[in-house]
């Protein structure tokens, strides 16, 4: 582990190579899983209040679905998460462009009707935060639909916090990053 203020990175999000290539996973992330996205306790009350300005972006099934359940569920866990349109199914705010999910909270944060991107988990995805009281630890999260992503980032030579260095920034600020490149520039 590399600790980096109240941080600790796995190794792996620095040694591993990774980038995303949603021509050849189509975004599977974001349609199979145990539940949807994790979400950190500030965010329930964002999905609250942006649903309104994002609904205009989702599908009908997401209509439906957060309609029925809300914004957000509790999953068989107790956490936080986005709902899923259907048990283990893609969750409810995917729409569809050319055969590819993409976020329809992304898509209003793209077209200027919100100001908030997307939940920090799916922006920081493959890492994955355990939180705990006095620190945060990141861990690269493996599934074997992402081996496209780690074929690309191996193509590339592109590590999985380079490629996640804008959410690593939205999450932790400019001066964590720059800390943790300085880190790591020895590895």
């Amino acid at each position: 582990m590399i600790e980096v203020g109240h941080v600790l990175v796995h190794e792996d999000v620095v040694k591993e190579n990774f980038v995303c290539n949603l021509n050849k996973c189509k975004g599977a992330c974001c349609l199979e899983g145990d539940s949807g996205a994790p979400l950190n306790a500030d965010e329930l009350d964002i999905l609250k209040d942006i649903y309104p300005k994002v609904k205009p972006y989702l599908t009908e099934k997401g209509i439906r679905t957060i309609e029925k359940v809300g914004t957000y569920v509790k999953d068989f866990e107790g956490d936080y998460t986005t709902p899923c349109v259907d048990v283990n199914k893609e969750c409810a705010y995917v729409i569809w462009e050319n055969g590819i999910t993409k976020c329809g909270i992304e898509k209003a944060y793209e077209q200027g009707a919100i100001s908030w991107k997307k939940p920090i988990s799916c922006h920081l995805y493959p890492i994955r935060i355990t939180t705990y009281p006095e620190f945060d630890v990141l861990n690269y999260d493996r599934w074997s639909i992402c081996s496209p992503a780690c074929s690309f980032g191996n193509e590339l030579k592109v590590r999985v916090h380079e490629f996640l260095k804008d959410p690593l920034i939205r999450k932790y600020g400019k001066d964590w990053y720059q800390e943790l490149e300085n880190e790591v520039s020895g590895i």
